[in-house]
């Protein structure tokens, strides 16, 4: 087994349309607005950007992140990433009931030396580092929901291009 390989997934289910849920999740840029651990994003195109992060075990993490897939039919955000982790991240975002459920699915290798080197015994720790961070993204992630306001028959206002990320810069 190698120690640095982690597979993550995480279901929300958020009380908004899939429209406007998945409008925020696809603006990378204005994710440190919500999500406390996502300290900064900066863009380096318009389909890359650099982010960093940081929770409860006082590391940051930094990335490269580059949008692989944007696909508003599907509710499919998909990003690649490099730095300290190197992998991939998916947002699915589908109806459910009078809201959404977001699917969220994670592989990454951590590249970071403090990270391999603490690898199996740390690995506990990293996990549940990674569920806080997750659960503290939801929490926001409500909130930002319910501070927007609604545009016609309850779809996303018109926002901002969507970011670097594609939405997934986790």
């Amino acid at each position: 087994m190698d120690w640095c390989h982690y597979r993550f997934r995480s279901r929300w289910d958020l009380d908004a349309p899939p429209a406007a849920v998945f409008a925020v999740l696809a603006n990378g840029d204005d994710y440190p607005r919500w999500w406390p651990q996502v300290r900064e994003v900066r863009r380096i195109d318009e389909r890359s950007g650099a982010a960093r992060f940081r929770s409860l075990v006082p590391y940051d993490l930094r990335l490269i992140v580059s949008e692989a897939r944007q696909d508003p039919a599907d509710g499919v955000l998909e990003i690649g990433f490099a730095g300290d982790l190197e992998g991939w991240a998916r947002w699915t975002v589908l109806p459910q009931g009078t809201g959404t459920r977001a699917h969220f699915e994670q592989e990454v290798v951590a590249r970071k030396a403090l990270l391999r080197r603490l690898a199996l015994p740390g690995r506990p720790v990293f996990r549940a580092n990674h569920a806080l961070m997750m659960r503290s993204g939801l929490r926001g992630l409500r909130a930002h929901l319910a501070a927007r306001p609604a545009g016609p028959a309850g779809t996303a206002p018109p926002g901002p291009a969507p970011g670097p990320s594609g939405g997934n810069a986790v």
